[in-house]
């Protein structure tokens, strides 16, 4: 697990979020959180195992920060309080991996697909084709449901990505829609080529590199690619991300999810801050990520929705590398807001333990962003943290589908 910046009990250190943060109207008023049963820190350093847990807890959340943690005894005065009544905090779900600029629906992709009929990248059209077709608003509504959804699940940071416009406007006006909702936004103009060029790829990676970079750029933090049979090549991907750097954009990639492809070995090469899906990896795969910096991040929503096999997770943990988990929120493979039911599956499913998995939900995907304010509750960090209607964290894998997240805090907002 990489180092995440954090500091000793009572000591604030300035943790600066990137512009556009939707929490960064503070409360001046601090607050107490106290009678904490179990709190998880995600360092070590400052409690017990390697979530850093702290048991008879309390936290002070002053100007959206975390000001202070320690023993719920020595709680220093602050103007309010809320009682956990001896319930688990944790902090809030980190979601590095997103799609949630579309309209449209896929259900019936779905029934077709669990009555015998694999998912293949083509069913992306379906999306782009509805999303086109969507006033702004209609987007911004979708949207908005999206992320109230996964706030009252406990999620405070979540990225977006476009890539059901695939057109310069279309890509340009979903990025513009997900900037005033969201502070981590991707560029991914290289989903899939559109129908229009299916004939002449080439000549769409020259849009996705040329005037439709252009038009996002601005808009975006990160560029993605999807590196697969059926999409974009290594030598396309590589074109897509590397003048996206140029612009000033962040590499991550869509890798190895259909096929056991050149995607995570080009995430590494390049220094991409992630290598998402990671579903078929061989030995020298698997060594790339234990020695590079790129995180493995893991979407187990998306092998449940498609039947296709799980990551091994225990495989990259074992080696050494860093992963992250992430919901894959999209209409066609991956349908569902929850970090919780993500954490349980890896659990079930994955090889991970309830801690591993946690950590991945939270501080693995902090790392996924680049991020060292949020995925941990030290003092400096942001003050996003999620109560649970349990007495410990592992309960999110030992009741799976439970609605445990009775409140969530938001850069010190108290939001669900």
């Amino acid at each position: 697990m990489p180092e995440q910046h954090a500091t000793a009990h009572g000591t604030t250190t300035p943790a600066t979020a990137p512009t556009g943060d939707p929490t960064s109207s503070a409360p001046t008023a601090s607050t107490a959180i106290v009678n904490i049963g179990t709190l998880v820190t995600n360092d070590p350093s400052l409690g017990s195992g390697p979530l850093g847990l702290i048991h008879d807890a309390a936290v002070v959340i002053d100007g959206g920060r975390i000001a202070w943690i320690g023993t719920h005894s020595e709680t220093p005065p602050t103007d309010s309080h809320h009682d956990a009544g001896g319930r688990a905090v944790i902090p809030g779900f980190v979601d590095s991996h997103s799609h949630l600029l579309f309209a449209g629906d896929r259900t019936d992709e779905f029934n077709a697909r669990m009555s015998g009929r694999p998912y293949t990248a083509g069913g992306i059209r379906t999306t782009v084709a509805a999303t086109r077709r969507a006033t702004d608003a209609q987007l911004a509504a979708n949207l908005t449901a999206l992320l109230t959804e996964m706030r009252r699940q406990g999620t405070t940071t979540v990225e977006v990505k476009s890539g059901y416009g695939l057109t310069a406007e279309h890509e340009s006006r979903a990025l513009r829609v997900a900037r005033e909702h969201a502070e981590e936004t991707t560029y991914l103009g290289a989903h899939v080529v559109p129908a229009e060029y299916a004939a002449a790829p080439d000549a769409y990676v020259a849009r996705v590199t040329g005037p439709m970079l252009d038009a996002c750029a601005p808009h975006a933090r990160w560029i993605d690619v999807f590196c697969e049979e059926g999409a974009f090549d290594a030598d396309q991907a590589r074109a897509v991300l590397t003048a996206g750097r140029a612009r000033g954009l962040l590499p991550r990639v869509h890798a190895n999810q259909l096929t056991a492809g050149p995607g995570v070995r080009l995430a590494v090469e390049l220094g991409a801050a992630s290598a998402d899906h990671c579903t078929h990896l061989t030995d020298a795969d698997v060594d790339a990520l234990a020695q590079g910096s790129t995180v493995a991040t893991l979407l187990p929503g998306c092998e449940f929705s498609t039947r296709a096999p799980y990551p091994d997770a225990r495989r990259l943990l074992d080696a050494g590398a860093v992963v992250a988990l992430a919901t894959d929120c999209n209409p066609g493979s991956s349908f569902t807001s929850s970090m919780p039911f993500c954490v349980a599956v890896a659990v079930r499913e994955m090889g991970m333990t309830p801690d591993e998995a946690l950590w991945s939900a939270t501080a693995g995907g902090a790392a996924a962003l680049r991020r060292a304010d949020i995925g941990h509750l030290t003092p400096g960090a942001r003050a996003d943290l999620a109560l649970l209607d349990a007495p410990s964290p592992s309960h999110l894998a030992y009741r799976p589908g439970v609605p445990l997240v009775a409140a969530v805090w938001q850069g010190g907002h108290r939001v669900a």
